[in-house]
């Protein structure tokens, strides 16, 4: 009876061993498929990444947004990155804090996009001695040495403001309005490098057209709620001697719409009968929308994105090349009309695009 019992307690142990065999070989095969499937979703192992600090000015427009979802994207896990992020909410403290923490955290590379052009220089000091290339981009720096960063890439914002002012006087030349004209300037965050350039631009166009003055001028910080919060004091003050309206960016624009509507005064450009018309910058979808409405007249591009011009640069640097110290990337300009077409600016001309919807759906911002 024992034997038996045995006999039948092995053999059960043997079909036990058996089926365990299968199994397990059967989620070896599982594991080995899951691994490989892993191993084609990323090709990057955490090893391999670099690893990137992005300091960000913040999130005050629509065109910050999209400028920092390109970044992102471009310095995404799946792209071979880890990328740390930070929101300076518009604060240079902020952006330097952070800064020192990516040299504490020992980051390959600082990407900086500066609130303010000045106070940069004990920081960006430290990186070097931390051996970590910092790479600036969008808005400019100003330090005693330029070796402290790798090279800039961005906007000619003077160029932007240039374009903008010469669409102007083309516009007023083709309509026969040779009376003064009073401006309003929007301007962005002071000492910022775009409201730096676009303002210095209206002030040389006011010098050359001696029938234009600035009439008022105020920050209103790129945003629409500060936009709309000091062109409201405008009017207040200026009502109707306002003519034309320089909003240095798109957010600005709108709130300063919003402002001119609340008030019982139209944005278009039928000056001569009392429309205010409204000059932005940036070029976004919504920007987009409202100038080939008429409500913004003219609207000259700030290209947002980014993201794949930095990585090449750090590709570049990684396998040990070379990059230009300064950049300057293509952009547009557009309006809603189209007897414009082109524009004279430093002695070349630039084509200004007349807007449909089917070419704002196929932008990509």
């Amino acid at each position: 009876m024992k034997r038996q019992t045995l006999k039948t307690l092995l053999t059960g142990s043997a079909l036990l061993l058996c089926a365990l065999c299968v199994f397990f070989t059967g989620c070896g095969n599982i594991v080995a498929e899951t691994t490989e499937e892993k191993a084609e979703t990323s090709s990057h192992s955490d090893e391999d990444k670099l690893t990137i600090g992005l300091s960000q000015v913040g999130s005050e427009s629509d065109w910050r947004m999209a400028s920092t979802d390109s970044v992102k994207a471009a310095f995404s896990s799946a792209e071979g990155y880890n990328l740390i992020f930070d929101d300076a909410q518009q604060k240079q403290e902020n952006q330097l804090k952070a800064i020192r923490e990516f040299i504490d955290q020992g980051v390959d590379y600082i990407i900086l996009d500066p609130i303010v052009e000045t106070g940069w220089d004990s920081v960006l000091t430290e990186a070097r001695e931390a051996g970590i290339p910092v790479i600036v981009y969008d808005r400019g720096i100003e330090v005693d040495d330029e070796d402290l960063y790798v090279c800039w890439i961005g906007s000619d914002f003077k160029l932007e403001g240039e374009r903008a002012c010469v669409w102007l006087e083309e516009f007023l030349a083709s309509r026969g309005v040779n009376r003064n004209i009073n401006i309003a300037d929007l301007q962005g965050t002071l000492g910022a490098s775009a409201q730096i350039g676009r303002s210095a631009a209206l002030e040389e166009a006011v010098t050359l057209n001696k029938n234009w003055r600035i009439i008022a001028r105020d920050s209103g910080d790129f945003t629409t709620a500060k936009g709309k919060e000091v062109m409201t004091e405008m009017l207040n003050k200026h009502g109707r001697d306002i003519n034309v309206i320089y909003a240095e960016n798109d957010n600005m624009a709108y709130g300063a719409i919003e402002a001119l509507e609340k008030k019982g005064y139209t944005a278009g450009m039928d000056i001569e009968n009392g429309e205010i018309l409204v000059i932005s910058f940036d070029a976004t979808h919504n920007g987009l929308e409202l100038t080939l409405d008429g409500k913004i007249a003219a609207n000259t591009e700030c290209n947002p994105l980014y993201g794949p011009r930095l990585t090449e640069i750090i590709d570049t640097l990684e396998k040990g090349g070379s990059v230009e110290k300064v950049t300057y990337i293509d952009e547009e300009q557009f309006s809603g009309i189209s007897y414009i077409g082109t524009i004279q600016v430093r002695n070349r001309p630039y084509t200004v695009t007349y807007l449909t919807e089917d070419l704002i759906n196929d932008r990509q911002y």
